[in-house]
């Protein structure tokens, strides 16, 4: 595997990796005022304590409750994400950020709080539910650079959720220039949303196309019932929805469900 993802990940052949979701951000639609950015804490550091507890190998962090979500994070997003990763980040394993759908957002963010890895997608323009999406790999890489965090593993998601493309690529061949052009530590698969998966056929394909040292791994839609057959191609999963009450994403995490995900990814 690269070396980024081979040192955030020491020992670990298929990293099960974890959302630990955000609710609502100050500023955004959905906040609860209320609970205010304490609550943010609460429930996120309940989330993770259930997920370490249950055996993920990694949590990744993400601002999911943001809807509708932004191309450009505000000041105060990249300021409470970064406090709420460091009071609920894990002391044992590794962690990530990922903000939807600022890449220089959740650089930010996980230099701020010594994340060993990102998630986001810095390839490609969109179209999308958040409008015309152009990304910028260029800028996030050299970012990354003067930032002095060279070390830190940058997963690039090429079939993003809530987006089609604009070209006729398909994921195997935006997957291998991803690979060559930007240089992804990386590369994700998704489904068309949060908690959909994309076709296993398409796993295939992009993890055939990519050389074998860059790992390919599930985005969305890892499900206890049908993880298997996505782990026979891929190099390991993120999952969140299948792990919520009721498998519903915007829920708390079930302990149970986490749990019976975890038997059926290592029974895989």
């Amino acid at each position: 595997m690269t070396s980024r993802f081979a040192k955030a990940f020491p020992g670990i052949r298929k990293p099960l990796i974890a959302m630990a979701h955000v609710p609502p951000l100050p500023g955004t639609p959905l906040y609860d005022s209320a609970a205010g950015v304490q609550g943010l804490v609460d429930q996120v550091k309940r989330d993770t304590e259930i997920l370490l507890e249950a055996g993920f190998d990694a949590i990744l962090f993400c601002n999911e409750g943001d809807r509708p979500y932004q191309l450009r994070a505000g000041l105060e997003s990249s300021a409470v994400m970064a406090r709420v990763v460091t009071e609920c980040r894990p002391a044992d394993r590794p962690y990530g950020v990922d903000f939807l759908w600022d890449a220089s957002c959740a650089l930010a963010v996980g230099v701020a709080t010594d994340a060993s890895f990102m998630r986001e997608v810095v390839t490609g323009v969109w179209e999308s539910d958040m409008g015309l999406w152009q990304t910028d790999a260029a800028t996030v890489l050299r970012e990354r650079r003067r930032l002095d965090r060279d070390d830190l593993a940058i997963f690039m998601n090429i079939t993003p959720e809530f987006a089609s493309p604009i070209g006729q690529r398909t994921p195997a061949q935006s997957a291998s220039s991803a690979v060559v052009s930007s240089l992804a530590d990386g590369i994700l698969v998704s489904g068309p949303m949060a908690g959909a998966e994309p076709d296993v056929r398409t796993v295939a394909e992009v993890r055939e196309a990519v050389p074998d040292d860059v790992p390919v791994l599930l985005n969305t839609g890892a499900k206890a019932a049908t993880i298997a057959k996505f782990l026979e191609h891929a190099d390991g999963c993120i999952v969140g929805s299948d792990l919520k009450v009721d498998g519903y994403t915007w829920n708390p995490v079930d302990p149970q469900r986490a749990q019976r995900f975890i038997e059926s990814a290592r029974a895989a």
